[in-house]
């Protein structure tokens, strides 16, 4: 066994009730306030597309704007490179604090930008280039919040731990993106929203900043990272000086391509569905802005319960058996969903397919992160575990861009998303097929 794979944090690894409770927090929380600043831009798409690349077809605006996202997303692997690096050699918290406060702040920017109509074309291209920048911090925040939760919590109860923060994580953040978009949208209503209010919404990226400070500056660190500090100094372990090129090599290679298989087919059943949903109820259900947030909410909350009761399933039945049950069912009944909600203008329908939607997106991705923790030691989990889910999301996330640029017409979507959901899960439940069972392989 090579030195970086000694089971460095063993059996003596363990967190006291209240730095428990703190990692937990700090980890939800954290990887909440994250997607809140990336849920932002989905949730006034359509009103940026329009600002910075407009178009006289409303799918190509979309589109652009999804592309944007998609380049957030492509630069997320090197933000895991640098913080995964740092928190494996130097420890979780410190990565986490400086990721976050990164990422509120580079969102605040963007309210600051000129619109293509008052600049030109360095309108888009500013806007480009601080998506660029956002994502090198969403990277970081990957590789330090979905490791240290995990680490400081019981062994049974790590797969709901994945789902609380994978999915628990991602419906707080969407829930509070919707909340700061019912304020918004009432204080700038109509036309106003186009003028002001999609600048406010990211002005609110500030308070992740703020309140992540104040959640990390005092969180202990990892007791699997102290543990293994404590034998790296006794010279019973070595910690690598590069995790990153060990990940990219040897045997952990090709567990790293083995886990894209599961990583990109939840990371694209995720932004297809709780990802596409903000502009599918303007663009496709016309509902208003602030009927709409309130339907988005809705879907937040059971985006998190379906992620935690997702993630505790694997618990009890293991990871493998998960992936392959949530597999099956999300390419069965997601395409049902997306023509569904697009045949119907009922109020009271469109809540229950949205609801719907959010929960089986969720679910797909839900025991993925303690998967890949459950892959790579201790010594390279960071690295290892935020390259894999951020390559993985990566691709995943470029899924709504192309179901924009092939749908002619905005009322295509609903058909291209309903192939798109198949063709995912398939890659999903192959990865679900290959994969070797960890529940319990946590070293």
């Amino acid at each position: 066994m090579a030195e970086m794979d000694m089971p460095a944090a063993g059996a003596q690894a363990s967190a006291d009730n209240k730095q428990m409770v703190n990692a937990i927090i700090a980890s939800v929380l954290g990887w909440a306030l994250d997607l809140f600043d990336l849920f932002i831009l989905l949730y006034v798409a359509p009103v940026v597309g329009a600002l910075f690349f407009p178009s006289s077809n409303p799918a190509l605006s979309l589109a652009a704007v999804y592309g944007s996202f998609a380049v957030t997303l492509l630069m997320r692997p090197l933000g895991s490179a640098v913080f995964g690096h740092y928190a494996d050699v130097h420890g979780r918290k410190q990565a986490m604090l400086i990721a976050i406060i990164g990422v509120g702040i580079s969102t605040a920017a963007f309210g600051l930008l000129p619109t293509i109509a008052q600049v030109g074309v360095i309108a888009p291209i500013l806007f480009l280039i601080l998506r660029l920048v956002q994502g090198i911090f969403v990277g970081g925040v990957v590789a330090s919040t979905h490791t240290i939760g995990t680490e400081s919590v019981p062994a049974q109860w790590r797969g709901a731990m994945s789902g609380l923060v994978g999915g628990g994580g991602a419906g707080i953040g969407a829930l509070l993106a919707s909340f700061i978009f019912l304020i918004t949208s009432s204080i700038f209503p109509g036309d106003a929203f186009a003028v002001w209010g999609w600048r406010f919404m990211f002005f609110s990226g500030l308070l992740s900043s703020l309140l992540g400070w104040f959640i990390f500056r005092n969180l202990e660190e990892s007791p699997y990272f102290k543990e293994l500090k404590r034998q790296q100094g006794k010279k019973q372990a070595k910690v690598s000086k590069a995790p990153v090129r060990d990940v990219f090599s040897g045997e952990y290679r090709g567990v790293l391509l083995v886990n894209l298989l599961i990583t990109f087919g939840g990371g694209a059943g995720y932004y297809l569905t709780s990802g596409y949903l903000p502009s599918f109820l303007k663009v496709i259900n016309a509902v208003p802005n602030q009927t709409s947030s309130l339907i988005l909410m809705g879907a937040s909350v059971s985006a998190f319960f379906s992620a935690v009761l997702v993630g505790a399933l694997s618990d009890r039945i293991g990871r493998k058996k998960t992936f392959l049950i949530i597999g099956v069912l999300a390419a069965v009944l997601l395409p049902l969903c997306y023509l569904n909600l697009a045949a119907t203008k009922d109020t009271t329908q469109i809540t229950l397919y949205a609801l719907a939607i959010a929960f089986i997106g969720n679910a797909g991705y839900a025991p993925v992160l303690i998967f890949l923790n459950e892959r790579f030691p201790t010594a390279l989990r960071a690295s290892g575990t935020g390259l894999s889910w951020n390559i993985g999301f990566a691709l995943g996330g470029m899924m709504p861009t192309f179901v924009s640029l092939v749908s002619g017409s905005p009322a295509e979507i609903p058909m291209s998303l309903a192939y798109f959901a198949v063709g995912v899960f398939v890659i999903y439940l192959i990865g679900a097929v290959v994969i070797p069972e960890t529940k319990g392989n946590f070293r």
